[in-house]
């Protein structure tokens, strides 16, 4: 790939696990700069389908401790005014060291980063009305130096969009292949992007499926304090889910809401999680831990099941899964039963590790804001048009320097 301008991309996702961040430089596919290819590798790939190419020059994850975790969980919950501005800072702060230490992993001087791309971390979405991100992209800017765009969702919520999903065009124009594909995330909520032959933006679709693994998470770490996470899968497959409580839960009117669409925390709640547990124990009285994390696992798998049967009349021929969900053993099962016989793998077996699919949206969305080119899919969002999506915070102290 020629060389260009570097972009670094920053994720904080809704499961809270950590800082996704990475460091990657873009081509556009008509100056030919690439391998005309499907990718194979983690580095480099292109497609002759799509917009740009791209060489993933350095991906890490910063893991939250305990009491970032907390205080990030806190907040979606409650917080005092003082609370907030505190957190928005201190994360701005976390942030900008996830950015520092991947572009020394990456070898690439500061001064060859265009700009930086933050989500930041989403506090409250309630789509079409507002949304509210965190993260305060100043810190970041006055610590590396480096033009940071942030605050990406905000724009097409005000254009009358859900404000998400936004990694679609990412979907479109770096991953599309020679016939349909679905591309599921699933991280704290999942979302999917079915992307046309070739990625035309115009046949691109896109919407929240309901759950990932945050209700998941979320059921194991009442039931097991001492586990983060069904870790491969192992306690869900040692169960056996409440197909009766399945059925109620997926009766709320979310998952029959026509696309577009997008979701949250506001809906899966702690009660909710709760909830779920007191029912499956009244359903099943003998009903073990082991049986409950099933339930919440299956609740993923079925909601994307129907999501796909209700919503996905395009003929997609395979479906790559990405976010910590995809390391779910017994979730991936559970998929590929549910959907065959559409194809069904990770993401990192035809691209890259999966985690770092995020990230490169975003360092993607930043070079589109610095090119005054539109971030947002209008068919996946159900925006008014398309939008440039962030807000720009200048690295640069002065005009002088």
């Amino acid at each position: 790939m020629s060389r260009g301008d570097a972009y670094i991309g920053l994720m904080s996702g809704t499961s809270l696990d950590g800082i996704s961040a990475c460091v990657v430089r873009f081509a556009e596919n008509g100056d030919r700069t690439a391998e005309s290819r499907e990718p194979t590798g983690p580095s480099e790939a292109r497609a002759a389908e799509n917009a740009f190419s791209y060489e993933l020059l350095a991906f890490e994850v910063r893991e939250y401790n305990p009491e970032q975790r907390d205080h990030l969980l806190r907040a979606m919950q409650k917080g005092t005014a003082q609370e907030y501005c505190r957190l928005a800072f201190d994360l701005g702060g976390w942030l900008a060291d996830a950015a520092a230490a991947v572009l020394l992993e990456a070898g690439v001087p500061r001064a060859e980063v265009r700009a930086i791309g933050s989500h930041g971390q989403t506090l409250w979405h309630e789509a079409p009305h507002s949304t509210w991100q965190i993260g305060e992209s100043a810190v970041i800017a006055e610590r590396l130096g480096i033009d940071v765009v942030s605050d990406f969702r905000v724009r097409d919520v005000a254009a009358g969009g859900q404000g998400a999903p936004l990694v679609p065009v990412a979907d479109a124009m770096l991953f599309a292949s020679r016939e349909w594909r679905a591309l599921q995330n699933i991280g704290g909520i999942g979302n999917v992007t079915v992307v046309p032959p070739g990625g035309a933006l115009e046949g691109v679709r896109a919407f929240d499926t309901g759950p990932g693994v945050g209700v998941v998470d979320a059921v194991v770490r009442m039931l097991r304090p001492e586990l983060r996470f069904d870790r491969d899968g192992k306690l869900a497959s040692a169960g056996t889910p409440v197909e009766e409580v399945l059925d109620e839960l997926l009766a709320h009117p979310y998952f029959s809401a026509a696309p577009p669409k997008s979701t949250g925390r506001e809906l899966f709640t702690p009660e909710y999680v709760a909830q779920l547990v007191r029912r499956c124990r009244a359903v099943r009285p003998k009903c073990t831990d082991q049986d409950v994390i099933a339930t919440a696992t299956r609740l993923t798998a079925r909601s994307i099941e129907d999501a796909y049967r209700r919503f996905m009349p395009e003929p997609v021929h395979e479906m790559l899964a990405s976010g910590g969900g995809s390391k779910n053993l017994a979730l991936m099962d559970m998929l590929r039963t549910a959907l065959a016989p559409m194809q069904v793998r990770r993401f990192d077996e035809a691209f890259f590790d999966g985690e770092a699919k995020e990230a490169v949206a975003f360092a993607l969305l930043a070079k589109l804001f610095t090119e005054g080119r539109a971030g947002n899919v209008p068919s996946a969002t159900g925006a008014r048009g398309p939008r440039i999506l962030g807000k720009l915070t200048p690295g640069r102290t002065s005009t002088a320097e």
